[in-house]
């Protein structure tokens, strides 16, 4: 039969061939539901883990995206900054004051008095460049309101 014990016990008399099929066959069964467990945790397991792998996924493409957002922004901040260097306009220390309102709060800056009239007619605008103030050409000034309008300060668009 295979196991050397059952061949003794069937030399001896003691069990009968149909006893021993059948405590054979419910050994198969035995083993054969023993598996079937086996494979529901394995296929519990790798449904687990399935779903880690996707909420990884998840977070991965979130983070990608919250790095490309950020990306933009330094981007954008740096063709601000470039576009406020290169069309400044040069401001007159001995003009007239020209006021304006940033955060509820007024502030002034001394330009020519002719540039004050084309700030008041929205041919020029003040924009904000660290902690200091610039005057820009209205051209260059929507430039900037479309890629940070935090930096505009004083734009009278007509």
């Amino acid at each position: 039969m295979g196991n050397p014990f059952q061949d003794q016990l069937l030399k001896a008399g003691l069990v009968s061939k149909k006893q021993a099929k059948k405590a054979n066959h419910e050994k198969y069964l035995s083993r054969k539901k023993n598996k079937g467990n086996k494979g529901d945790k394995s296929a519990e397991i790798s449904n687990k883990a399935r779903d880690e792998q996707a909420a990884q996924a998840k977070r991965n493409r979130e983070l990608n995206l919250q790095r490309i957002e950020e990306n933009r922004q330094r981007e954008h901040r740096a063709q601000v900054k470039q576009l406020i260097e290169k069309n400044r306009l040069k401001l007159d220390d001995r003009g007239e004051p020209y006021y304006f309102t940033e955060q509820n709060k007024i502030n002034r800056i001394y330009v020519a008095e002719e540039m004050a009239d084309q700030l008041s007619r929205g041919q020029l605008a003040i924009v904000k460049l660290g902690s200091s103030y610039e005057v820009v050409p209205a051209k260059v000034a929507q430039q900037i309101a479309s890629r940070d309008k935090e930096t505009l300060v004083a734009f009278h668009d007509v």
